[in-house]
């Protein structure tokens, strides 16, 4: 049940997300909804899907898991090494600089060095699911803007070199919590020390 739960809140999360590359039909619903109204509905879908996903591969875990290939010792750190980056770039979409401009879309660059390594790590079918799902969707939205015709918005000021420090300052505090507290409490998966 898990699993399936899990699979649903992946549909409605990057299934929302997906619709954002449909210009003309995220257009035309913005031009009937308004754009509040939008926004509201896209936070509310995101926000289900999300909290499925959480809940469904909490389940899943608890009571469904389904081994698939177990991987070698290693990857584990592979992954928690594949981790810091991943972080930084997330990090680095919201703090504008360099690495900003180098990587063009950080945020996705994360997102799939995330995935990937957590794929490296976890050979169950839910965490393949999982992580697959949003590894082939970060591509394929990479993909995507690249044949969009709009930016998507005005430009954001992108900083310099100060900004990419405190993207990295950012990242390593955020990647001890995640690694610390976050993972080991929400998870049930230690990271550290394990």
């Amino acid at each position: 049940m898990g699993l399936i739960v899990m699979i649903l809140g992946l549909v409605l999360f990057l299934g929302i997300h997906w619709f954002i590359t449909k210009r003309e039909a995220r257009a035309e619903l913005i031009a009937r909804l308004g754009e509040s109204l939008y926004k509201l509905g896209f936070a509310l879908i995101s926000a289900v899907g999300l909290a499925l996903i959480i809940w469904g591969f909490a389940q899943y875990r608890a009571t469904g898991w389904i081994n698939v290939w177990t991987p070698p010792l290693a990857m584990k750190h592979i992954t928690v090494a594949l981790m810091l980056p991943a972080v930084i770039m997330v990090a680095a979409s919201y703090i504008r600089g360099r690495i900003y401009t180098t990587l063009k879309h950080p945020m996705l660059a994360g997102i799939k060095l995330w995935a990937a390594a957590h794929l490296l790590a976890n050979g169950d079918l839910g965490s393949i699911i999982l992580f697959g799902s949003f590894l082939a969707w970060a591509v394929i939205d990479r993909i995507s803007m690249k044949h969009r015709a709009d930016a998507g918005g005005p430009p954001i000021p992108v900083g310099g070199p100060m900004n990419d420090a405190i993207a990295v300052a950012v990242g390593i505090v955020a990647y001890i919590a995640l690694g610390f507290a976050f993972h080991p409490v929400v998870i049930g998966v230690p990271v550290f020390g394990a």
